[in-house]
């Protein structure tokens, strides 16, 4: 098969216009490397998976084929260091990637248990609290408005798989459908963790990493949840959301 190393070259160009949208126009994605494509793999079947349709197989120069590369029955292009890493955006190339085409967002009634992002900015944050999300028993997530693309290369490097696991779905306000809504906030006034109802139907959500809720307009049902700290004046979004996750699961396993 022809090697692709012109960055002018019309299929490297097709390639990098197809990766371009991002957020709600997002309609492909890369998984990077063999972890990241061996982890969709196992997770294929689940309803998550399936969102997500491989289309083309990318293969460094001189790297050996991959075991998947011939039972998903795609077209695989061998690319250049240089263009290989630059659609990594990374030091180093990976020897393998995975063009990915995008299903729906999933519909119909949330799951029992429920992460939510409002206004989480940074992919790695987004990926880090879906993969603590999955970690601990979560099984949908909800994205916020401001909240960065869980599809971004760097929040499916940082979710570590759960982005297959979670099933995923843009939201514009809060609509409480009768669960216990809670909104991580340390600011006066907000319920204590050690003291919060964290029985199903549960719906956890996050909020800024610079500001939290500040500002924001909660509507009724929805309640302030506080992790007690000392010494700092916040904790770091991401941590915030798995010392929560696990507080859910540790009750749940009692």
């Amino acid at each position: 098969m022809p090697l692709l190393t012109s960055k002018a070259n019309p299929r490297f160009r097709a390639l990098q216009t197809r990766l371009k949208a991002g957020g709600h126009r997002r309609d492909t994605t890369l998984l990077l490397g063999d972890k990241l494509i061996e982890t969709w793999a196992e997770a294929r079947e689940s309803i998550a998976g399936t969102r997500l349709c491989p289309a083309l197989w990318l293969r460094l120069e001189q790297a050996s084929p991959h075991p998947l590369e011939a039972t998903l029955g795609i077209e695989t292009q061998v690319l250049g260091e240089a263009l290989m890493r630059e659609l990594a955006d990374a030091g180093s190339p990976p020897e393998h990637a995975l063009l990915m085409e995008l299903g729906p967002e999933p519909t119909g009634p949330l799951a029992s248990r429920v992460i939510g992002a409002w206004g989480i900015q940074d992919p790695g944050n987004l990926g880090a609290i879906l993969r603590s999300a999955a970690a601990f028993g979560f099984q949908e997530a909800l994205l916020g408005p401001g909240c960065a693309d869980p599809f971004h290369p760097k929040a499916l490097r940082g979710s570590m798989g759960a982005a297959f696991l979670l099933p995923l779905r843009r939201v514009e306000d809060f609509k409480a459908d009768g669960g216990h809504w809670y909104a991580l906030d340390g600011a006066p006034g907000a319920l204590a963790l050690a003291e919060a109802d964290l029985s199903e139907p549960l719906r956890l959500w996050v909020g800024n990493e610079g500001h939290g809720w500040q500002g924001a307009d909660l509507p009724n049902g929805v309640q302030r949840l506080a992790i007690p700290i000392q010494g700092m004046e916040s904790l770091n979004a991401a941590v915030a959301a798995g010392i929560a996750c696990f507080e859910v699961a540790r009750r749940h396993a009692l």
